[in-house]
This record gives structure tokens, C-alpha cells and sequence, in this order.
């Protein structure tokens, strides 16, 4: 058997609940070469679940290393165009990280909002952009709290790679408050294929991914592995501590008309070693 058929056996194994095969199967692949598969083992023989973004050194070694680097400087040159032509006085970023999108946009834009409120439910990310953007009002909250506070509006509202991260039913009740709040809309996400999870075809797309992006990352791996990716995958495995709940970019689409956004667009944004990212825009 190939690394790859081994480390998908393995992701079955751990969906069932048996860490001790699936730990085995890994061992088998890594002997086959795998680098994911020496990762896979180290992470098993742990005492269980990460906390993915309570870990800000793993997640700040990946969202700033391997193929994000051109990605968010795609992003965050995209994000200025917009700022530019649609001259906005008023911003919401939901989910901003350390502002590793926002910042670069607002540098690089010659019309700056007149209002910026920034969104994060992470303390130690938060920190990262507070003193990077003065001008803004920060808020430690997720999403969902956050529209609950008030009925503040916003002529543009952007969230990057971040309400993946909220189930689709709590996300679907956050786009109908922004469709209500929001001029415009724009979401970065990634556009991923679509299978039925648990399947071997499903399994085999995620170990080829994975093992892509753990190859990225040099001295970095097993950071960015054990603290950030690891959590992420298994996460989606066996859907216990899940942080992410991706689509295919028609799948987004679907959910913002839904929420009674009219007018929806998507626009490829940069290629990536997870799924092609792209733009979508909502009004």
C-alpha cells in the first residue's frame, strides 16, 4: 500500500475511535516516506485534543509561513482595491486575527474608513492588532455576541477565513444580521471539493492536502503541525473539537442568498495547497 492509502486507513481508524491502529497505520506510512504520517504518530502518542487557536505560537508560525505568505499579500492587495473604489466610511472585520489581512490593506489603501471596528474572539491575537491600528475600535467577541451587542451598520464588512469556523447553523443566523447591517459583504474562503466525509474518497483528498501543506513549512513542521493543522484535520475526521466547516464556493453562495443577500459574485483569489481561495462578494 502507498503512504497515502496507509495514512487514509489511518484517518478511518481514528474516525472509529481506535488511536491505536490508527497510530500503527501511521508508523507503516511513515516508513513509506510520508512526513504527515511521522506527525500523525508524534500527535497520537499525546495525551489527546489541542485547543487549535489557543495556541498562537503554532498559529502564527502557519498563517505566516509556507503558501499564506502570497495568499494574504493577494488578500490584503484585494482588500485595498476594494477600500479604494467603494471608498467605505465605515469597516467591520469579523475574525481578524492578528490583522494580518486588514493591516496590509488598510497601508496599502488611499481611502481609509472613517470607523474600523475589529472583531476577534482570541485575546492574544487581538493584541497582535490593537496597536497596529490605532484608529479602530477592537472587540474580544465572537461573531455571533458581537451582532447580539447593538444594531450598528457598516458600508463594508469583510471576514477572512474565518467564519468557516462557525457551524453553519450559528453562521447562517451571522449572515442574516450582516444582510440586514451590511452595504457590502466580501468573504475570502476557500473553494474546497466537495465529498461525503468519512468516505475513502474524502479521507485520500484530506491526507494529499495535508501532506502538501506539513511539506511547506521546513523547520517549521512540527509546529505548525502538532499545535495548528493536526487539531484542524482530525477535528474534521471525527467531528469532535471541530473548528472548521468549509464549502465548495457554490456552497457559500447558496448560504448568503439564503440570508437574503441579492446580489452574490465569487472571484478566484489565489491558488493554495488546501483549495483555491477565492473572493466572494455579497450585497
Amino acid at each position: 500500500m502507498t503512504s497515502i492509502e496507509l495514512l487514509a486507513d489511518a484517518l478511518a481508524a481514528y474516525r472509529t475511535g481506535d488511536r491505536d491502529q490508527a497510530a500503527e497505520l501511521a508508523a507503516q506510512a511513515g516508513l513509506a516516506g510520508s512526513s504527515l504520517a511521522g506527525e500523525l504518530r508524534t500527535y497520537l502518542a499525546g495525551d489527546g485534543p489541542a485547543a487549535v487557536y489557543d495556541q498562537p505560537e503554532a498559529f502564527t508560525a502557519f498563517i505566516r509561513g509556507g503558501g499564506n505568505v502570497e495568499l494574504y499579500r493577494a488578500l490584503s492587495a484585494a482588500l485595498a482595491a476594494r477600500y479604494d473604489n467603494a471608498k467605505p466610511e465605515s469597516l467591520l472585520d469579523l475574525g481578524c486575527g492578528d490583522g494580518l489581512a486588514v493591516v496590509p490593506a488598510l497601508e496599502q489603501a488611499t481611502h481609509v474608513p472613517s470607523r474600523i471596528d475589529l472583531v476577534e474572539p482570541s485575546a492574544a491575537l487581538l493584541d497582535g492588532v490593537r496597536e497596529r491600528v490605532p484608529s479602530a475600535t477592537c472587540w474580544q467577541s465572537t461573531a455571533q455576541d458581537f451582532l447580539a451587542r447593538d444594531d450598528l451598520g457598516w458600508d463594508f464588512v469583510q471576514s477572512t477565513f474565518a467564519l468557516q469556523s462557525i457551524e453553519p447553523e450559528q453562521r447562517a443566523d451571522v449572515l442574516r444580521a450582516l444582510q440586514l447591517r451590511t452595504g457590502t459583504l466580501v468573504l475570502a474562503e476557500f473553494d474546497i471539493p466537495e465529498y461525503v466525509e468519512g468516505s475513502p474518497e474524502h479521507l485520500r483528498s484530506l491526507v494529499e492536502r495535508y501532506e502538501r501543506g506539513v511539506a511547506e513549512y521546513g523547520e517549521d513542521a512540527s509546529l505548525v503541525a502538532q499545535g495548528f493543522l493536526l487539531p484542524v484535520l482530525l477535528g474534521i475526521v471525527d467531528g469532535h473539537e471541530r473548528t472548521n466547516w468549509e464549502h465548495p464556493a457554490a456552497g457559500w453562495a447558496e448560504q448568503l442568498e439564503t440570508a437574503g443577500f441579492t446580489e452574490v459574485g465569487v472571484e478566484p483569489l489565489a491558488d493554495y495547497w488546501w483549495s483555491p481561495a477565492v473572493l466572494i462578494t455579497a450585497c
